[in-house]
């Protein structure tokens, strides 16, 4: 047991606020786009409440334009494009998250990112960040619907060949926590990144962590059991 939690077999990561703090890259996104349509750019803080239900989404509160709207699809393209140009120049890894990657690959756990952000832009990401080959699996936006809804790891969880019983999802939204809910498996939520403590443990979180050096704490008290 890993402090009151079942050692997983595989391990969903969010991306923004979670593995990474890529709030910077994102609101350089976001206001390349909104002065390329001759709006007025918004600061880091007001763009970062809007992050977590996707690009569109995030477009559409900065932006006050309907969701449906076709000035919006071309504002998209644009965040789109300029984005996945610049996938990291000012992101960087959140506290102990390449340790918690390794902890539990050193334990055979498998490992995955299920992000509500674009897929254009993630692959760049993960590509950029030297780590596209340690996650067996990626559910990203535009790969179907968004979280909180079940697909997301219902594919997932179909991809590493795990259950909801022995499967972690790891997030800093309460998206994330919904989502785990939706198919019945462990929410870790992470402090620190988009969403408050508060609206993490409405949302029903199973364990609240500080930041992921304290997850990585707790999975590396346990031992390393290989099948065999």
């Amino acid at each position: 047991m890993l402090d009151g939690l079942a050692m997983p077999r595989a391990v969903a990561f969010d991306l923004d606020g979670t593995l990474i703090d890529s709030r910077d890259d994102i609101a350089a996104a976001c206001n390349h786009a909104l002065a390329w349509s001759g709006r007025a750019e918004l600061s880091p803080e007001t763009i970062g409440a809007f992050v977590g239900d996707g690009a569109r989404n995030l477009l559409a509160r900065a932006s006050r334009l309907d969701g449906a709207s076709a000035e919006l699809d071309a504002l998209l393209a644009e965040f789109i494009q300029f984005y996945a140009e610049h996938p990291i120049a000012r992101s960087r890894w959140m506290p102990g998250a390449l340790d918690v990657l390794a902890a539990l690959e050193a334990r055979d756990v498998r490992l995955a990112v299920v992000t509500n952000k674009a897929r254009e832009i993630t692959g760049p990401i993960l590509r950029a960040l030297g780590v596209a080959s340690r996650f067996a699996a990626v559910y990203a936006g535009g790969d179907g619907p968004l979280k909180p809804s079940a697909e997301p790891m219902t594919r997932i969880m179909r991809e590493l060949g795990s259950t909801s019983a022995d499967t972690w999802l790891v997030g800093d939204g309460a998206q994330d926590v919904g989502a785990a809910r939706a198919v019945g498996c462990t929410s870790v939520a992470v402090l620190g990144g988009f969403h408050s403590e508060s609206s993490l443990r409405a949302a029903g979180a199973t364990r609240v962590v500080a930041s992921l050096a304290e997850l990585d704490g707790i999975v590396r008290r346990s031992p390393i059991v290989r099948g065999g």
